[in-house]
């Protein structure tokens, strides 16, 4: 008892707990602190003992008191009583090491006593916490399951929609591809266009340049003229007034001043024509300007087109990572998924397997059973048989005393052979009691094993 692994309740928090989470309906009610202490009630902690079996293994309380219909038992109705008792003790004995009490014994069940009836309802206690624990996290990992098995459809179906969008957007509809060709043989005709208008304008603009240096070369030389005229006249006017001219001389003069005027005259006749020239030139290069603004609106038309064709491509390659994501996450899952399956079917595999040796050892143990209480059956016809013969030996005489003592004296060596062969049998269910209890122990390990893979 000191070497319990489980807290040992008092009974104020047993009497609460059973009445709260195993007893139902009147049972709750008449379920008190007087039924466990100072001495426990057999009926109480038998009916405790059932409810908990019923809670565990669905095993009802009414079929405790059923006897199998063989056809060696008479008068099976006397059976029911002992029945109900070995059938609650044998399953508690096959339960209660579960909960780690391992010295269970018929007298708990006929005569229990406080301490030991505390700690065996401790155990109890303790185990359906655990119950009740395990069967919470195996509520909320269905429940997780079920959560990811909705976002995987989820998933599913919009990576399914993102491959339509992607399929839509990256292929181009058939009413639409002879104007893209058209649109494409277009900007591809509009860029060799503007590249030989851009090498033109170059050549314009380089001439533009020449001429205007020319032309202020001619300026310049023009202005030089005027200043050299003009200082020419001042002269002329200082000479006129300090020297006499001669008429050949001032002829003369006259003549090459007609001279530089119609030289001054041409030069600026040839310039008024080269700014003519320039003039036309210009003209042309600003109607060029305006053909290369409605050339450069077309490209940039062009351009918009073109960021939104960028636009979608980038969209696209946001919907390609998406759905490689959503792949991702998704192999994810189905490797849970997986994983979870085959560790489900070990579980499943492992419990079949426990199932079926328990079906074995229950089989086993119920046919040992139906042997002895065959043996027993005779053992009672045969008892009967010597009744028979007593109540015969009766109504004889007085010589038949003799008799009678032998039959008593057979009767006495049946009895020996009877308790003969209850020891045997109690051995026998020492040893089974022992391999099960070996065979629990093997099974915890197992669980451990499987809890930790899990």
């Amino acid at each position: 008892m000191t070497e319990n692994t489980f807290p040992v309740y008092s009974a104020d928090a047993i009497v609460n707990f059973y009445r709260t989470e195993v007893l139902t309906g009147q049972e709750a009610k008449h379920f008190t602190k007087s039924d466990l202490t100072p001495a426990p009630k057999p009926e109480a902690v038998q009916t405790l003992y059932m409810r908990v079996l019923h809670l565990l293994y669905r095993f009802r309380p009414e079929s405790h008191s059923m006897v199998p219909h063989l056809e060696n038992i008479q008068y099976s109705v006397y059976h029911e009583g002992a029945t109900s008792i070995m059938i609650v003790y044998m399953r508690m004995r096959q339960f209660l090491p579960m909960c780690l009490i391992y010295d269970f014994s018929l007298n708990d069940l006929l005569a229990p006593k406080k301490q030991k009836t505390l700690t065996v309802l401790s155990a109890i206690m303790n185990f359906l916490h655990f119950r009740k624990q395990r069967m919470d996290m195996i509520l909320e990992k269905q429940a997780k399951l079920r959560a990811d098995m909705d976002r995987l459809q989820a998933y599913t179906k919009g990576n399914l929609e993102a491959e339509k969008k992607i399929e839509m957007l990256t292929t181009i509809p058939p009413e639409q591809q002879a104007e893209a060709d058209e649109l494409a043989n277009a900007l591809s005709e509009l860029q060799a266009t503007t590249m030989h208008e851009y090498q033109e304008v170059n050549a314009k603009n380089d001439n533009i340049a020449e001429w205007k240096t020319k032309i202020a070369e001619k300026t310049q030389k023009l202005a030089q003229v005027k200043v050299d005229v003009s200082n020419l006249k001042e002269d002329i006017s200082k000479l006129k007034s300090q020297i006499v001219e001669s008429p050949e001389e001032l002829k003369s003069q006259m003549e090459r001043m007609r001279e530089n005027v119609k030289d001054i005259k041409n030069s600026i006749e040839e310039t008024d024509e080269r700014v003519v020239e320039l003039q036309s030139m210009v003209q042309s290069v600003t109607h060029t300007e305006a053909e290369i603004q409605q050339m450069y609106n077309l490209l940039q038309d062009l351009e918009s087109s073109m960021n939104n064709t960028k636009r979608r491509q980038e969209e696209h390659q946001e919907l390609i990572a998406q759905y490689e994501k959503k792949q991702k996450e998704l192999k994810n899952l189905c490797i849970e998924e997986g994983q979870l399956k085959r560790a489900l079917g070990m579980k499943l595999d492992k419990e079949s397997k426990q199932n079926i040796r328990r079906q074995k050892k229950r089989e086993m143990k119920e046919q040992h059973v139906q042997d002895v209480l065959g043996q027993c059956n005779q053992i009672h016809q045969k008892r009967e048989d010597m009744a028979d013969k007593i109540q015969e030996i009766s109504r004889e005489t007085q010589q038949l005393k003799a008799k009678i003592q032998s039959l008593r004296d057979v009767c006495s060596k049946e009895t020996e052979k009877a308790q003969s062969l209850y020891d045997t049998l109690s051995t026998s269910m020492d040893e089974l009691h022992r391999r099960i209890e070996m065979h629990v122990v093997d099974l915890k390990h197992d669980v451990t094993k499987m809890s930790a893979n899990f």
